[in-house]
């Protein structure tokens, strides 16, 4: 072999070994990086259970739990041993759908439904409206005292719904009701507790209560909305009234359907009001509403089994309605995109 083809040979060795060597340092380092990146993963998920944790915690503890222990209650039923059923020791066993049934045929409760749900038609889209008015009002350029006005309309919403009961109670009642006496001095006879206005009377406390928190929702997404929007709508000639209903009204649709979810769950669990009502009014017995009736089978009748079918067939209402409501609204919303 010539001095050429050793130098050349000798060549190609150096050159592998390069070649050799930096692969394996490119291999250690990829391992390398790999290794940092599956500790780094480990501690970021570490970190993630240890914030979600509590969370999952109260959760299972606060809602899951007791769901489950309800639909426990609903399915099973009480026996108690001796002559007579008065023995000392007592037993669940399995009663299957049977206090679902109980419910279901029981009158009082279905007509606090239906009266619920009477409420809730009227209501709602009431205090949805009277919200979305206020919240374009204090939105507009021309508002003026806008802290003092969204500071009382909120105000009734820190008041808790038992405290306003009562305080409407006293405007209610006959005698002492200033209310009353100016109607009557009026030539009105008016009786916010009779059988045919002891639910509006209910609503007006509602709507007085929850309006200016439904307000306030629509008034953040209110504050979402980019200023350029109002500015070209301006330059286009829009005025006011254009543009709270081509811009505002269809940008805060969110809020809209967020307050009116809430309004719908919020119906279907009405007891404060008709529970502090109930010693003023007479027309307003323990069905009158369905948790009212839950209530009663509970704590009067003391049959706690039947109360847990009519408190997860309330629930079940609830979803239902809200989650066809929010169907029903997407619907709406696709088709206009159309």
């Amino acid at each position: 072999m010539s001095g050429t083809d050793r130098g050349r040979a000798a060549t190609d060795r150096v050159q592998r070994t390069r070649r050799t060597r930096r692969t394996r340092h490119a291999r250690h380092t990829r391992h390398a990086r790999h290794a940092r990146l599956t500790r780094t993963e480990a501690r970021n998920a570490r970190a993630a259970a240890a914030f979600v944790l509590p969370f999952l915690t109260l959760f299972l503890l606060c809602f899951v739990a007791p769901i489950g222990y309800a639909v426990h209650q609903s399915l099973h039923r009480t026996e108690r041993t001796g002559p007579l059923g008065l023995g000392g020791e007592e037993r669940e066993v399995f009663a299957g759908l049977t206090h679902y049934a109980h419910a279901l045929t029981d009158d009082r409760f279905l007509t606090g439904f239906g009266r619920v749900l009477l409420f809730g038609v009227v209501q709602i889209p009431l205090m949805i409206a009277l919200a979305t008015v206020l919240a374009l009002l204090l939105e507009s350029a021309s508002a003026r005292g806008v802290t003092f006005f969204r500071s009382a309309f909120f105000l009734p919403y820190g008041v808790p719904g038992v405290i306003a009961s009562i305080l409407w109670g006293f405007l209610y009642v006959p005698g002492i009701s200033p209310l009353v006496e100016i109607a009557g001095s009026l030539g009105l006879h008016v009786d916010f507790l009779a059988r045919g206005t002891v639910l509006w009377s209910i609503a007006n406390i509602v709507v007085w209560q929850f309006t200016g928190y439904n307000m306030l929702v629509l008034i953040s997404q209110l504050k979402a909305v980019p200023d350029e929007l109002y500015e070209a709508a301006r330059i286009d000639g829009a005025n006011a009234w254009h543009i709270a209903r081509h811009i505002k009204i269809p940008l805060i649709r969110p809020a809209l359907v967020l307050t009116t979810v809430f309004s719908i769950i919020g119906t279907l669990q009405m007891f404060a009001e008709p529970m502090v009502l109930r010693p003023l009014a007479a027309t307003i017995d323990s069905g009158f509403t369905p948790n009212l009736h839950a209530y009663s089978e509970a704590f009067v009748s003391n049959n706690q089994h039947v109360a847990a079918a009519e408190a997860v067939l309330l629930a079940l209402v609830a979803c239902v309605l809200s989650f066809g409501f929010l169907r029903l609204v997407g619907q709406r919303g696709d088709g206009r995109e159309r």
